[in-house]
């Protein structure tokens, strides 16, 4: 293990800085949750790990983010020599970021082999998500390329062949980083965005068992990986029977570039120390990837671990957003006050943390789904509804959140200075890769009513309360009647077909289950304190609300809450 990271402390300026804090002791439910949901050795093994990263990602790593943020990656389209090349140059912070990412930390890798960070066996997927959710919270960029490596490596090992398995696998799981091919996926284009049937670029099979791809992907984040998963019509009928899966290697075998370039970067609004382009293929090599014409049921399941990510991310970001924010209200003061002390700053406060740890739980629920419908051992209906509910409610709450830390620090949360901008850019992207809101939404009465989710989540839901801490009892007929009536507005929504209805049922089914991983882990007296924001849900983001009754005073609740926190 590395030498540790000096802790810096942050410098008491009438603007507090919160620059210097170890992210992961800031974290009031960091350490607990990941006893909690970890095999007590592997989390006994990872807490070093977990300690470092935070004084990483609250000092040097938020240094090198905000100076990538600053830097964006340039295009060299042809060499001085006039040469083609689609040379992609990154700033030496990105490049550091990347190096802790894949290297050090073996984000991408540690679920697929063991080995890394000293661990004789792969790891489960919490564990990846733990250490993940800690990392974006100063970098939120490299984290799409680390889980697309991460995904490619998962859907690859799942239908690839046997021989192409093992001679990619290990190229995109090394911890080697100048052996690394990192993982991309290219699936927009510009008239088949969230409409995959209307994919244009086709395929053509060779006699040595390759195919050729032609045509135009027009949103292509990390373009210049080693390997990508690529969509492309390889059967004449239309639609998405027509559509394959292909592994597109940025090298051929035989030396040279493949044969497609990148034509520009886009200029993003966030995510701007990671590159996105537009590429043309033309004729580029590539490999099939599992059976002919089925390749967006064998892409959704990338997509699916990619939404997965979309939600931790989103978490993290949430995560840093309220850790700055209440740093920053115990150390400001105004009207011979600190912020903290102000019940409307409280009340905010409040809101912003219960909406974080919702995505965090859920977060963690959903890894654990995935991972035991992968093993054979789970309900392969739970984790398909719990992926568009996290991909859906968390990366909308992430965009109020950041939003709010940022009216906390008031003026200075405006400055480009300050983390708050960074934190605001990049909560947008999470609404709009791998599905749009309304795409998501839509997808959970899918899995409503193709894969006869509803059932396996009650189930769960149902589970988890049982097994957690117990509702107030002068809250519990109110749970019960707002469950009851979750389940009845998804399953008519679902099944009369109404289309209008998916974001209500969605928020409302994500808040049903979040409700209750939280008084799971309440059970655990170390996290008691989340039965108080399992109320939180329930009273004023799953129960009914009557916007002209004058509520009751939730100050001491709002007080409890908060001094957990600090």
């Amino acid at each position: 293990m590395d030498a540790p990271v000096k802790t810096a402390t942050p410098a008491a300026t009438p603007i507090p800085d919160a620059r210097g804090l170890n992210l992961f002791h800031a974290d009031p439910y960091a350490a607990a949750l990941c006893r909690r949901y970890l095999p007590p050795a592997l989390h006994a093994h990872l807490l070093p790990h977990l300690e470092r990263l935070g004084e990483l990602a609250g000092g040097l790593m938020d240094e090198l983010a905000a100076t990538a943020d600053k830097h964006p990656p340039t295009l060299s389209v042809r060499s001085r020599a006039g040469q083609d090349e689609s040379r992609i140059d990154k700033h030496p912070a990105y490049v550091e970021l990347e190096r802790l990412a894949y290297s050090e930390f073996g984000l991408a890798a540690l679920s697929h082999r063991g080995g890394v960070l000293g661990w004789p066996e792969p790891m489960p997927a919490a564990a990846k998500y733990a250490l993940s959710h800690l990392f974006v919270q100063a970098e939120f960029g490299l984290c799409c390329p680390v889980s697309m490596t991460d995904s490619l490596a998962r859907t690859l090992r799942k239908f690839g062949d046997a021989d192409l398995v093992a001679r990619v696998l290990p190229q995109v799981t090394t911890q080697d980083f100048d052996a690394l091919r990192q993982g991309a996926m290219f699936m927009t284009e510009q008239g088949a965005g969230s409409d995959v049937s209307a994919t244009e670029v086709t395929a053509e099979p060779q006699d040595d068992g390759s195919w050729r791809l032609s045509g135009d992907k027009w949103f292509c984040s990390n373009p210049d990986a080693g390997y990508a998963m690529v969509l492309a019509r390889s059967e004449p009928q239309p639609g998405l029977k027509g559509v394959s899966l292909f592994l597109l290697p940025r090298d051929l075998p035989g030396g040279g570039h493949n044969h497609y370039r990148i034509l520009r970067l886009k200029d993003k609004l966030g995510t701007r120390s990671m590159a996105s382009g537009e590429i043309r293929l033309e004729g580029a090599v590539a490999w099939l990837v599992g059976e002919r014409g089925r390749g967006f049921k064998q892409m959704a399941d990338m997509i699916n671990n990619s939404r997965l990510s979309n939600g931790m991310r989103a978490a993290g970001l949430m995560r840093r957003a309220v850790t700055e924010a209440v740093y920053f209200s115990q150390h400001r003061r105004a009207f011979g006050k600190r912020l903290i002390d102000m019940p409307l700053m409280q009340r905010q406060l409040v809101k912003m943390t219960v909406w974080t740890e919702q995505a965090r739980s859920v977060m963690f629920q959903t890894a654990r789904a995935l991972a035991e419908a992968d093993q054979g051992g789970g309900d392969p209906a739970l984790a398909r509804i719990l992926t568009p509910l996290i991909k859906f409610r968390a990366c909308r709450d992430a965009r109020k959140v950041t939003g709010d830390a940022m009216e906390v620090r008031g003026g200075c949360g405006y400055i480009e200075e300050w983390t708050e901008p960074r934190l605001v850019r990049d909560a947008h992207l999470g609404s709009i890769w791998e599905g749009t809101s309304n795409i998501v939404a839509l997808d959970v009465l899918r899995a409503i009513t193709r894969e006869q989710s509803l059932p396996a989540l009650r189930a769960h839901i149902e589970r988890l309360l049982a097994e957690g801490a117990p509702c107030p009892p002068e809250l519990a007929d109110m749970q019960a009647r707002a469950l009851e009536q979750t389940y009845a507005l998804a399953e008519h929504a679902a099944r009369e077909n109404r289309a209008e209805l998916a974001r209500q049922a969605a928020s409302l089914l994500y808040h049903a289950v979040s409700l209750a991983a939280l008084r799971w882990e309440a059970a655990d007296p170390a996290l008691a304190a989340r039965a108080r924001l399992a109320d939180q849900v329930l009273l004023h983001r799953l129960g009914p609300r009557d916007p002209y009754a004058i509520p009751p005073d939730e100050s001491a609740a709002c007080r409890e809450i908060l001094q957990y926190a600090l």
